[in-house]
């Protein structure tokens, strides 16, 4: 259960505070003082702090409460402070809603809206305090990754993108086949380098080979080498990709694109880990790790009769999926200053128009956005339009219209739940909503919950 902390002189006001906290199962300490209550504080676990602004007879300057206040917010920063007082001095309250209170009401307070807004911060300070815990816990497995694992410069932040990047970790060692799936630009051969890097022949080459960007024809040759005159235009022997590999690790990308044959000498590759140039009938040993990718959708394919399911089942003893840039939001910003270096920095508004694109070109897109950015801004500071993506991402509320009240759009709203990493109600405190009107906005957005 909850715990305020009531700082009031009047005995009255504390009681019928503590009964009205009560009804709404929130636990409530009493101090009829500043020095009681700072006391209270080191005492007790206190989620809020409810408190007078007047604490000695004919004082209304309300001094005694904002001193009050410093004193809350200078030793326990992060704690929310609700002030209440029977004289209302605007100036005062705008000066100390500036410095960080959560909340002013006036007495006699409305029971209603001193509930909710109650309710509100206590549910946003636990909802920050398990975003701490989880940071924390992050940071932890970050590091013991980086101490333990050689993760070749990745740079992430998403815990989606962790996931991915401690199985590859774990996998490693494992002298199986690994198949990476995900769609292009998001990084896959980066994840591959990771398993290469920490694998039982790390020490060995790291050969690559896009099966997408070389001819059809010319697969097979690319991977098994060929002899002279196997084809038009080869006038020596040439090795393959096996032959380059040999004792490391081939990272096959786009392994969709194979043709059959190739596939079914693929197979036999892996199986036995012997093969024959083309155009001859002398076979060849190696020894390979083959870790593959694909966008494509093999299951699909299988079922298309263009790849074969054996071979699949061969490729994917481990399965690494790897989400698109857009399902991992928290990568966004910490990719972009990367890609930009230290020379450039993104202002507020350029950061929110990153977070709400729907990046269909994944990383490989934001690498671009962000070189194209830093060669068009002349100064230190990259603006959302120098981004050259629509400026519909910056956090704007549209014009009311009839008279209606104004509310975010669909890019604010999700602008502001990537920022606050999916938690409800820190994204309702900076869209200015409660946390029900959020929900209601989402769910008319067509925006799911996490």
């Amino acid at each position: 259960m909850p715990t305020v902390l009531i700082i009031d002189d009047n005995a009255a006001v504390a009681i019928a505070l503590d009964v009205l906290f009560s009804l709404h199962e929130i636990d409530a300490v009493r101090a009829a003082s500043p020095e009681e209550g700072l006391q209270l504080l080191e005492r007790h676990a206190i989620d809020l702090v409810v408190q007078d602004m007047n604490f000695t007879a004919d004082t209304t300057s309300g001094e005694e409460g904002s001193a009050l206040f410093h004193a809350i917010r200078a030793r326990y920063p992060d704690l929310p402070v609700v002030l209440l007082t029977a004289w209302t001095q605007l100036d005062a309250a705008v000066d100390l809603i500036k410095s960080g209170a959560a909340d002013y009401l006036a007495k006699p307070w409305d029971d209603r809206r001193l509930i909710a807004s109650v309710q509100n911060l206590l549910e946003l300070g636990q909802a920050n305090r398990a975003l701490r815990q989880r940071v924390v816990a992050e940071q932890r497995q970050r590091h013991a990754l980086e101490h333990d694992f050689d993760l070749r410069g990745m740079v992430w932040q998403d815990p989606a993108t962790e996931r991915v990047v401690h199985l590859a970790c774990q996998v490693a060692r494992a002298d199986v086949p690994v198949l990476i799936s995900g769609p292009n630009g998001s990084g896959k051969e980066r994840i591959a380098a990771i398993v290469q890097a920490n694998s039982q022949v790390a020490s060995g080459p790291f050969v690559v080979l896009n099966c997408g960007a070389v001819p059809v024809d010319l697969i097979e040759a690319e991977l098994f080498g060929a002899e002279a005159g196997a084809y038009t235009g080869i006038t020596r022997a040439r090795d393959g990709k096996f032959d380059a590999a040999d004792g490391g690790t081939l990272f096959l990308d786009e392994i969709g694109n194979l043709p059959l044959a190739g596939q079914m000498k693929l197979l036999r590759v892996l199986e036995t880990g012997r093969f024959e140039r083309l155009g001859s009938n002398r076979e060849r040993q190696v020894k390979v790790r083959v870790i593959s990718a694909s966008n494509a959708d093999l299951p699909a394919m299988i079922k298309a009769g263009t790849f074969r399911e054996d071979l699949f089942y061969r490729l994917n003893v481990i399965e690494l999926r790897l989400p698109p840039l857009a399902q991992r939001p928290l990568d966004i910003l910490v990719l972009a200053r990367h890609f930009l270096g230290s020379e450039k920095t993104l202002d507020a508004q350029a950061q929110a128009t990153l977070l709400a694109h729907g990046w269909p070109g994944n990383v490989r897109e934001l690498k671009n956005v962000m070189q194209r950015a830093s060669l068009l801004t002349a100064g230190p500071v990259i603006r959302s339009q120098e981004t050259g993506l629509p400026l519909a991402g910056a956090p704007s509320l549209r014009a009311p219209q009839d008279g209606a009240a104004t509310e975010p759009d669909r890019d604010s709203v999700t602008a502001a739940l990537a920022r606050a990493q999916g938690v409800v109600a820190q994204a309702a405190q900076e869209l200015g909503l409660s946390r029900q009107a959020l929900y209601r906005r989402m769910e008319r957005l067509g925006i799911a919950r996490g």
